[in-house]
């Protein structure tokens, strides 16, 4: 919790972080954030990851002394952990030598840490990094707003996803009196992406199509799309959602080629339909709205099964919902 949290910091002196594997803004603002707030307290910290950093991320202060690891390779007091559903997530071995600390807000996860702080009604990590700054008594430093302000932004959408809350808004407030520029903020997220990412979306958006009712879309992305376009992890960020802006699209399934007959997926909805119990019958988890699980087989096959536990999730919520022009795109 947070009390056990705080307790820890005090007591202790060097701490590693990291974070899952192709870290989104959460992730990797967060784990900066937290750094910044660990040596802003006199702390030894340092961010650790398994892979690269996406180039939307690297502008943030700190990124460029993240260090790329496979393994536990230094003397750490304590290993935080944040936003993975299990140990396993960030990549890194020897991780569970150590004494971790569990920081996520999403409440599918394992509690596998030695201390865990999951806290499900905060719209990020980053927020919850912010009420430990305030907790410890830490000073929200330029550099910390603007970490957290990344994982903010992108965890809510730009604040218009179903988790931003006005403690949120709050918080980002807070963080803009900090110090922080949105528009910076925003310009480094949505506007920097190299042309691989429009060459991406291109091939990813022209396999979209729609179950009979209309209401739920589908598209993939081959592993021979991203090597055509030369995108890098993270260039597809967003792609899932585009679909959702159809008034007809109640639920997206993206799928993602990363191996021989295995998949990542994305999943996403609007208002009640619940993707998050989706995703937990096949391993997964995430939000209500926005989760992710990893699926393998035949592809036809596998979507069709996604599909089926999608089309019971919009149903149960949307029982008489009814596409103006239901069809088999």
């Amino acid at each position: 919790m947070l009390s056990q949290v705080v307790e820890l910091i005090e007591n202790k002196q060097a701490f590693g972080i990291t974070t899952h594997i192709k870290p989104d803004g959460d992730g990797v603002g967060s784990s900066l954030g937290l750094c910044w707030l660990l040596k802003s307290l006199g702390k030894n910290a340092e961010v650790i990851v398994h892979g690269d950093i996406p180039f939307a991320y690297r502008g943030l202060p700190g990124a460029d002394d993240i260090r790329q690891v496979d393994e536990i390779d230094a003397d750490y007091d304590a290993v935080f952990v944040i936003e993975c559903s299990d140990l396993q997530r960030p990549g890194i071995r020897g991780l569970d030598q150590e004494f971790t600390v569990n920081i996520d807000h999403h409440a599918t996860g394992e509690h596998f840490g030695s201390i865990n702080w999951i806290d499900a009604t905060a719209s990020a990590v980053g927020e919850m990094v912010y009420n430990l700054c305030k907790a410890i008594g830490g000073r929200v430093t330029k550099e910390i707003a603007e970490c957290v302000y990344m994982a903010l932004v992108t965890d809510t959408g730009s604040f218009h996803f179903p988790n931003t809350t006005d403690r949120t808004l709050k918080v980002a407030s807070e963080l803009v009196k900090a110090g922080v520029k949105p528009a910076y903020i925003s310009e480094i997220v949505y506007n920097s992406y190299p042309w691989a990412r429009i060459d991406l979306m291109r091939q990813v958006m022209g396999t979209v199509h729609r179950d009979p009712s209309g209401r739920i879309a589908m598209l993939r992305q081959t592993r021979a799309m991203r090597q055509e376009s030369g995108a890098e992890d993270g260039d597809n960020n967003g792609f899932v959602n585009i679909p959702l802006a159809a008034r007809e699209i109640r639920a997206v399934i993206y799928m993602r080629e990363v191996g021989d007959n295995k998949y990542r997926v994305s999943l996403r909805s609007k208002g009640d339909i619940n993707v998050s119990k989706v995703a937990e019958k096949f391993g997964g988890g995430g939000h209500k709205n926005a989760s992710g699980l990893a699926i393998e087989g035949d592809w036809d096959e596998a979507e069709a099964i996604l599909l089926s536990a999608v089309r019971e999730a919009v149903d149960r919520s949307d029982p008489d919902w009814i596409s103006e022009t239901p069809d088999s795109e």
